[in-house]
């Protein structure tokens, strides 16, 4: 996870949502990915999306079997059917995202029991950094939004 953590803080440095994701197998990191979509203007550019392409690269192939992934934030709709796509085997959340987490917070599309594949899910690791990194984004976003509208 503290991988991902600094996936999260070069987000965080080029004012992305502070999200950062790594993919393991074997014990070798071999895709990573931070939150690009504000720089790409692309609404797929998110951290986990990212890992998972450089991933399947490296493997030569999409099917990401063996393969966990550590991500500082619950994934979005989008991110966990990426996830189960790829056929992710277990997925180590930071901290949960109550507004859109796809992971058991809104909803559970990671273990769906109608889908082809199930990705086992472990949460709370390193939890106050990962939550540390997106509050304090987050309030520095609403003062400047504030600070403009005063203007």
């Amino acid at each position: 996870m503290l991988e991902a953590l600094r996936e999260a803080e070069k987000a965080l440095s080029i004012d992305e949502v502070p999200i950062g994701a790594v993919i393991v197998k074997d014990g070798m990191i071999i895709g990573r990915g931070h939150n690009m979509t504000e720089t790409t203007k692309d609404p797929t550019a998110h951290a986990e999306m990212l890992a998972i392409r450089e991933a399947a690269q490296k493997l030569g192939g999409w099917r990401l079997l063996g393969c966990q992934m550590y991500v500082t934030t619950e994934p979005c709709s989008m991110c966990a059917g990426a996830l189960v796509l790829a056929r992710i085997q277990t997925i180590f959340i930071g901290t949960l995202d109550p507004k859109a987490g796809a992971c058991g917070s809104l909803m559970n599309i990671l273990q769906d029991e109608r889908l082809n594949h199930n990705v086992q899910i472990e949460t709370g690791i390193m939890q106050q950094q990962c939550e540390k990194i997106m509050k304090s984004f987050f309030q520095k976003l609403r003062k400047k939004k504030s600070e403009e509208n005063t203007r």
